[in-house]
């Protein structure tokens, strides 16, 4: 069996106005769907980023892939391994997307090796995980992602690509917080929350957490501010939530400042900013900085490689979780498979998938029941591409004129003297 053809196709979802400490998310989230098609007709599925910089360099080396065996991700390696550094990496200070200090290089590897790993699987017709060594849970754990956001009323004055449809509404106070988290849990059966903080100001953070707190006594709950509050700001809260946290995420820049945080407060520290490849988990070992690694597949370098990173945390005591992108079902169900082979994934996984409303699989967006994500007995990630959706997604991606993320620039849209800096509190 040979590769005979791959597609990369760039489309945009409509993403809602979600407020974060980098800003504002656009009216659309771009990402590259990938069909790798064999030639007995069999299609493995990969999900990725669409940025500009990583569109170019999957479309670079697509051809090149073409009369391989997908079975032979060694030749994938090489190809994908152009030894060019990345640039503009500055954004990942301040809103972790595509760049961060991994090289372009593993998540072009990553997003290619995971439809080989699909195709692969579909060919001997077992599920991707047993593909991955097999499942140790049918069901994967998924957390409430909790944000703060305009309403569809008041962005559209500004922004008309704002979708009209807005089923959430305004939530920038506690009040309307809670009442988030009661429709989410309410919809999709989350056992644990993570709020999005940063945005409002630190008290207002934990008295959501409080109140969180009260109104959901048996749920684990997460912050996390992408690290917008100082050492001393974030040890001023740490003290007010003390007894409230599961853990700690990102709530200072820099590993070091984690390391003074967790010494000072005795809380585990969580990230998906300062520790994103494997030299930066040595240094993490030198200081302890943080004790949960949120892990994902797009930018650590694919599947493998997030066994990889399991196994050294299993090995060196450090618990795991993973991080979420903006994504659709090709990746919710790429994460839910890779979960599902690791044993010591420690807390439910973060998703930003009950944010949208569209996608491209057959049957319709990949069910969400009793916070969980079910790995199905069947073929490779168990999804296929709805070709109708596809078209009229990449026709959107056409219209929109999005080549990236920057949701500092789409925050002066509406408060244009609005700053980017880390810490901000």
């Amino acid at each position: 069996m040979k590769i005979a053809r791959v597609r990369v196709t760039p489309v945009a979802v409509c993403n809602p106005p979600l407020l974060n400490s980098g800003g504002l998310h656009s009216p659309y989230t771009v990402r590259s769907i990938i069909e790798v098609e064999a030639d007995n007709g069999l299609v493995g599925l990969g999900e990725t980023f669409a940025d500009r910089m990583v569109l170019d360099r999957l479309n670079s080396v697509r051809e090149s892939l073409v009369g391989l065996s997908p079975f032979d991700v060694n030749a994938l390696r090489r190809i994908t391994q152009s030894g060019t550094p990345p640039s503009g990496a500055e954004a990942f200070r301040f809103m972790p997307g595509s760049w961060n200090g991994n090289p372009t290089d593993a998540k072009i590897f990553g997003a290619f090796e995971a439809a080989f790993l699909d195709l692969q699987a579909r060919c001997l017709g077992i599920p991707l995980c047993e593909l991955l060594g097999g499942a140790v849970r049918q069901q994967v754990p998924f957390s409430a992602y909790l944000f703060f956001k305009y309403s569809a009323q008041y962005v559209r004055h500004v922004d008309p690509e704002y979708a009209e449809y807005d089923p959430w509404g305004e939530v920038l106070t506690v009040d309307q917080l809670v009442a988030e988290a009661q429709r989410m849990i309410d919809l999709y059966g989350f056992r644990s929350i993570k709020v999005k903080a940063g945005v409002l100001t630190p008290q207002e953070d934990v008295a959501c957490i409080k109140a969180l707190r009260k109104r959901f006594p048996a749920h684990p709950i997460r912050l996390d501010t992408n690290a917008a509050w100082s050492q001393d700001t974030a040890r001023r809260m740490a003290e007010l939530l003390d007894g409230d946290l599961e853990y700690y995420e990102d709530p200072t820049p820099g590993l070091g400042g984690m390391a003074d945080l967790h010494l000072a407060t005795g809380l585990p520290m969580a990230t998906n900013m300062v520790v994103t490849d494997f030299d930066e988990f040595r240094r993490n070992l030198a200081v302890n900085g943080v004790q949960v690694i949120l892990g994902d597949h797009h930018y650590w370098g694919g599947l493998r490689a997030t066994q990889q990173l399991a196994s050294m945390c299993e090995m060196f005591d450090i618990e795991l979780s993973m991080h979420s992108n903006c994504h659709l079902g090709i990746s919710l169900m790429t994460m839910t498979h890779v979960a599902a082979a690791i044993p010591n994934l420690t807390y439910a996984c973060d998703t930003h998938y009950p944010w949208f409303t569209e996608d491209l699989l057959q049957g319709g967006r990949v069910p969400i029941r009793d916070g969980s994500v079910a790995v199905q007995n069947l073929p490779g990630m168990g999804v296929d591409l709805d070709p109708k959706a596809l078209a009229e997604m990449h026709q959107q991606y056409l219209r929109c004129g999005l080549s990236g993320r920057d949701d500092a620039a789409q925050m002066r849209k509406f408060k244009p003297d609005w700053e980017r800096k880390k810490p901000r509190f």
